[in-house]
């Protein structure tokens, strides 16, 4: 007697791989209502999917809301679950590109802060349009708190008028 290994039928799933389909459309369920809603607005929603997210805000028992993510990880059947994941995907690339940009204006921050005028000059090439008096005044006040070990408030007003110059 021999079994047939599940890959034989066309179709056919175990209850295990079931219940692990259901519960990855329950966690993307989980992903869409901890959304905001102009993110939410973004993804391709059916209007039952929609209500069913609306729902789930006001359902304050824990096994009431353990049931609603059950219906919710029903209703994501009939959703497009790869245009659903495309749009998180675009998100998650948003989110990079919103670090790196982030993190890159950190670095010209301390730059600024830790080589003065040789830096200014570099920014002022970068960004032509900046306030080139408060800018050095902001690098000045800085590196005084930091020799004195004050609070990095004029560092925090430079990252400012650093990031409103990019234009980010």
């Amino acid at each position: 007697m021999s079994f047939d290994s599940p890959a034989d039928h066309d179709g056919w799933q175990s209850k295990t791989q079931r219940k692990q389909e259901m519960q990855a459309l329950q966690a993307l369920g989980e992903k869409i209502i901890a959304l905001s809603d102009a993110e939410r607005a973004r993804l391709p929603l059916s209007d039952e999917m929609l209500a069913a997210v609306e729902e789930t805000g006001r359902i304050r028992s824990h096994e009431g809301r353990r049931r609603h993510m059950q219906y919710v990880g029903k209703v994501m059947r009939r959703e497009d679950t790869a245009a659903i994941q495309a749009a998180f995907d675009e998100f998650e690339q948003e989110k990079l590109q919103r670090d790196h940009a982030f993190h890159r204006l950190e670095k010209w921050r301390e730059r600024l802060i830790e080589q003065g005028d040789e830096a200014v000059e570099a920014f002022i090439v970068e960004f032509p349009d900046v306030d080139r008096q408060a800018l050095r005044q902001l690098i000045r006040n800085a590196q005084r708190e930091r020799a004195q070990d004050k609070p990095p408030t004029s560092s925090r007003k430079l990252f400012k008028l650093i990031r409103d110059t990019a234009a980010l």
